[in-house]
């Protein structure tokens, strides 16, 4: 048996091997946790990497070295434009119902605007305007679109109806839309344009003909669907040189139209 003393060596021995074994065990709770935290962040390089591959982005790198200094400066940069005119207002949920509802010709200084619906997309209001008049300038702005709309602009660029068509996608369409993309750059090659890849999410049409000049702004890609969309048609030559003067200025990720000119240099030296 253990005297008193022995039975107090005994006891700050216990003590002292208890402190030290939770010390170890917390050491270990801390070395796994790290190895945890580790993977993690192992596995989400894997899956940024898998994502662009999905997306067909470039390397960043790449892209950083083709973006041209105003596109950092403005283009980044919110912008606007202040106007005064009248407003009118309309809903339609098919194209035919469209054509009741927007006046056959649109007044100048007026602006549009339209909830819609059922099988009307943003291309079904550029139908309406080029149906008033061909257009010497049309470019178009969106994030996704179908082979039929590609075939829509190549019969308005071979009829005419359409002189100058300039495109602007955003960065998944070359790999995610080969077919429409392939599509696209044959038709605006028709006319001298170009089809512009950079991190977009608008859907703009601007344009200019005989008669006048506008501004599309809607909500709605250039693809059909069912979902309430809203679209506002600006008539006036403010807002298609605000549209024009920035789209011009996007620096493509892609260098497939690197001898692209204006528009308006072209004009000027034929």
């Amino acid at each position: 048996m253990l005297d008193y003393k022995g039975k107090k060596v005994l006891s700050r021995a216990l003590v002292t091997c208890g402190i030290e074994t939770a010390f170890f065990n917390r050491l270990q709770c801390f070395f796994q946790g790290f190895r945890f935290v580790w993977r993690i962040v192992e596995n989400m390089k894997d899956l940024d990497l898998e994502i662009e591959q999905y997306l067909d982005i470039d390397d960043p790198k790449e892209q950083k070295q083709v973006i041209c200094t105003r596109c950092l400066d403005d283009c980044d940069s919110p912008q606007s434009l202040k106007r005064k005119t009248v407003h009118v207002y309309r809903r339609a949920f098919s194209e035919t119902k469209l054509l009741e509802v927007l006046e056959h010709d649109l007044s100048p200084d007026c602006t549009y605007h339209v909830l819609s619906g059922g099988d009307i997309d943003s291309l079904s209001f550029l139908k309406h305007i080029v149906r008033q008049q061909a257009l010497d300038y049309c470019l178009f702005s969106t994030w996704c679109m179908a082979d039929d709309d590609v075939l829509q602009f190549r019969e308005w660029v071979e009829s005419g109806k359409i002189g100058r068509l300039d495109a602007y996608v955003g960065e998944i369409f070359p790999g995610s839309y080969k077919k429409e993309w392939e599509g696209l750059k044959k038709v605006v090659l028709l006319c001298g344009g170009r089809v512009a890849i950079f991190r977009n999410h608008a859907k703009i049409y601007a344009g200019i003909g005989p008669k006048f000049a506008f501004g599309i702004e809607s909500s709605a890609n250039i693809n059909t669907n069912p979902r309430a969309e809203n679209t506002v048609i600006t008539i006036g030559l403010d807002i298609f040189d605000f549209y024009k003067s920035y789209f011009d200025g996007i620096k493509s990720y892609r260098r497939d139209f690197d001898l692209w000119k204006k528009w308006e240099e072209v004009k000027t030296n034929g």
